[in-house]
């Protein structure tokens, strides 16, 4: 039996808690107090306890639709003229994902319980990844033999190692993955 939907008021207290608290956890950390993120959405700490009620809730829920924004981007980008540079694109997005959600990610999977959920959102990332090369593989755009696996793991040793995001950018144009 699913979830009976939420009145419109509530999906709009919960919609603001996400953006805030996303706000909130990008400028001061995960270990920002959840007070603040009550604020800036506008609501009561009743009703952010509501919608989350641990600050595990809300990091989860908040790290999901990181993903799911990413994973619809990589959709969009399915449909771009050029499917080299869609992939290029995506995993520009990938690596700012990355390196902007990292403290997000390590906050999330430090909880026992969410090795599934690791596991669906990497599956996620993967189909979106692998289908963007594939169309890029298609055209022509890159070389037969890339593997996403091994392509997504160059883009986050590149977020990873980078100080900063110029020196991303540059060392992301070094990967020659092209034909």
């Amino acid at each position: 039996m699913g979830q009976r939907p939420r009145r419109a008021d509530a999906q709009r207290n919960y919609d603001q808690l996400l953006a805030a608290a996303a706000q909130v956890f990008a400028e001061r950390g995960t270990d920002a107090p959840l007070d603040d993120v009550a604020r800036r959405a506008g609501v009561g700490n009743a009703t952010m306890y509501r919608h989350f009620p641990t600050r595990t809730d809300l990091l989860v829920a908040v790290y999901a639709d990181e993903v799911a924004h990413l994973c619809a981007s990589g959709q969009t980008l399915l449909t771009a003229e050029s499917p080299g540079e869609a992939l290029n694109e995506w995993l520009r997005l990938f690596m700012d994902h990355i390196t902007t959600k990292r403290g997000l990610a390590l906050a999330v999977t430090d909880d026992e319980g969410s090795s599934a959920l690791v596991a669906e959102w990497h599956a996620s990332m993967l189909a979106t990844a692998s289908a963007l090369l594939d169309a890029a593989k298609q055209a022509g755009a890159v070389r037969a033999d890339l593997d996403v696996r091994d392509l997504l793991t160059l883009v986050r040793g590149v977020a990873l190692a980078a100080s900063d995001r110029a020196q991303a950018d540059r060392l992301l144009s070094l990967i020659d993955y092209g034909t």
